[in-house]
């Protein structure tokens, strides 16, 4: 059976907001499609990391400003980061620097802004 996918219609709104903005972070309930819409963004211009892979989670927590400042010089997509929420503070480190527009393109199945391991 194959599987019915449905419109996006964010798609061009996180495009625009990627035009002029340094970090889009896209929040949803887990399994709400978006891993499949941040893949339906991105292209091969695009570095994709996950946390939900063990090894990017255990090199992030070893070292979140060492781990976002080692990443490669192009855009960034970093899937469910409320596994690792310090690195919102490495990332804001990073984009303090160099505001360039369109750097991170971030997922989190819960609101990793208020959690009480970020104060910035």
């Amino acid at each position: 059976m194959k599987a019915c996918l449905y419109k996006r219609y964010l798609n061009r709104a996180i495009t625009t907001a990627l035009s002029d903005t340094p970090v889009v972070f896209i929040i949803g309930p887990r399994q709400g499609g978006k891993t499949t819409l941040v893949k339906s963004i991105i292209d091969d211009h695009w570095h994709y990391i996950t946390l939900d892979d063990q090894t990017q989670l255990n090199i992030a927590k070893s070292d979140p400003s060492g781990f976002i400042k080692n990443l490669p010089n192009k855009p960034i997509a970093i899937d469910e980061i409320q596994r690792q929420p310090e690195l919102l503070l490495a990332i804001k480190q990073v984009v303090d620097e160099n505001r360039q527009p369109g750097r991170f393109l971030l997922t989190g199945s819960s609101n990793a802004l208020v959690l009480p391991q970020v104060s910035d």
